[in-house]
């Protein structure tokens, strides 16, 4: 059963070892074996320190056979920059990444509420330009997506739900058990 490792922001969550088990059973159903980060065993007796956290989860998606990562915004217009780091190592190991996002506006809109003039460069409150490609987020991550043939899978969850909806993640379940079947 191929296995996948499900990076993103859940693991912030105060039921995040439920969301754990939920998207588990979801990779179940769709004959996935599911790897959450907080899955990880550690040395008996100790604390989980940030090293260690940082090697268990490495070491996953080492042996994983692809990632779904849940890029919806967090804690700012852009994904957790954690879930960002995995997309990213998961790339270069050339493992196939399947992302989705809970939130449908573009990165650009996010960040500036408007541009001066249509077709002028756009600018944060900050000062800084934000790059305007019509992308979901930042374009490494979009086209780290991209060139491997995957598109995130983008729905506007209720504010409620924005890091619990699972439907989009279900779209992503579909698409790796699709590419490894």
């Amino acid at each position: 059963m191929p296995s996948i490792y499900l990076a993103g922001p859940e693991v912030f969550l105060a039921d995040a070892l439920d969301m754990g088990r939920r998207k588990k059973e979801l990779c179940d159903a769709y004959g996935l074996e599911g790897l959450f980060p907080l899955d990880a065993e550690f040395v008996p007796g100790e604390e989980a320190s940030s090293r260690s956290i940082f090697e268990a989860n490495v070491a996953m998606i080492r042996r994983c056979d692809g990632v779904i990562a849940n890029l919806t915004p967090f804690r700012g217009a852009s994904a957790d920059a954690g879930t960002v780091f995995e997309v990213g190592m998961a790339f270069a190991l050339e493992k196939p990444v399947f992302a989705y996002t809970n939130v449908s506006a573009i990165y650009a809109a996010r960040c500036v509420d408007t541009a001066d003039a249509p077709g002028e460069r756009l600018f944060a409150a900050d000062g800084l330009s934000v790059e305007d490609f019509g992308l979901f987020d930042n374009l490494m991550i979009a086209e780290a997506l991209r060139a491997q043939g995957h598109d995130v899978a983008a729905q506007e969850a209720a504010p409620q739900g924005r890091y619990t909806d699972l439907a989009a993640f279900e779209l992503c379940l579909r698409k790796a058990a699709a590419f490894f079947a």
